[in-house]
């Protein structure tokens, strides 16, 4: 089957988070579905050994001390160049938040007053079993009527999120509000911009321009033309050129019918055979006559 074929099949999705959303006394089970799929995740490579196959693991090592356990690494933070400092696994444990299973809508706002910088990752959120479908729709109509975002809090793993809710459809849409530490101030930026004004003569033909170009907005037209052609040579390799298998999972014909003779071993109480080498496969691939009746014999 050709790699690619599973994209166009229906997909089983994994909630990203589940819980109950709160509205005062109204509470309903919830879960949060991922809405995108990053871009940097479509296509990705692993390193492999061409003479084994094998996919090839990276270990840590040190410029002095050369390779060193992982396990023996603690996390450090760059203050300085060179400079760190350092903390463990078990003082990072202390700092994550215990979460009470809530998305806890604190309060309502215009959606306009949330900077389109502030607008993270969206996800889906959905009733997560059929009592939950009656107060989520109140929860979803209070929200349509009132015109506004709702902002909410809510711990995921470990950390705590703000989201701003809004209603889509049938549906709710969360997004994910990015601090305001996050976001870096546009005046570092644009500041030391010079000021002045534009030709207005130039002005004026760069928007008969802009009108030429006018439109709608269609999500499909943009494709990311790279992505494209890495799948398009990754199919055009397994079509021509077929999968390298690593010989460290591949199993061979002895393994396979080991395993089933100890299957039935197993349900008439005695002990399964010998483990055989694979001198059948050997045999057929360098040519070898077979010898009379062998196919009866395996089939059999």
């Amino acid at each position: 089957m050709n790699l690619f074929n599973t994209l166009v099949q229906p997909m089983v999705y994994q909630p990203a988070w589940q819980g109950h959303l709160k509205l005062s006394l109204v509470t309903c089970p919830v879960a949060l579905y991922k809405a995108v799929e990053p871009a940097r995740r479509g296509t990705s490579f692993n390193l492999i050994n061409p003479e084994t196959g094998n996919r090839i693991n990276m270990k840590p090592k040190d410029p002095e001390l050369g390779e060193v356990n992982r396990s023996d690494l603690v996390k450090g933070y760059e203050v300085d160049k060179g400079l760190y400092v350092t903390v463990t696994e078990e003082e990072i444990r202390n700092l994550r938040l215990e979460s009470n299973g809530a998305i806890q809508i604190e309060r309502f706002v215009a959606e306009a007053e949330i900077d389109r910088l502030y607008w993270d990752a969206p996800y889906y959120l959905t009733p997560d079993d059929d009592l939950a479908h009656e107060p989520y729709q109140v929860i979803r109509e209070a929200m349509r009527e009132g015109g506004q975002v709702a902002l909410a809090r809510v711990v995921m793993s470990g950390r705590e999120r703000q989201f701003a809710l809004e209603v889509r459809g049938k549906g709710i849409v969360a997004h994910a509000i990015r601090t305001h530490r996050e976001v870096r101030p546009a005046g570092e930026f644009f500041d030391r911009l010079p000021d002045g004004e534009a030709d207005p003569k130039m002005v004026a033909i760069a928007k008969q321009i802009l009108r030429q170009h006018e439109g709608p907005f269609d999500p499909t037209a943009f494709v990311d033309r790279y992505q494209e052609a890495v799948r398009a040579l990754i199919a055009e390799k397994q079509k021509t050129h077929g999968l390298t298998r690593s010989r460290k999972t591949a199993p061979n014909e002895a393994q396979i019918t080991d395993l089933m003779a100890a299957l039935k071993a197993s349900l008439g109480g005695s002990s399964p055979p010998a483990p055989r080498r694979a001198t059948k496969s050997r045999a057929a691939a360098s040519g070898a006559p077979k010898k009379p009746g062998a196919e009866k014999k395996a089939a059999s």
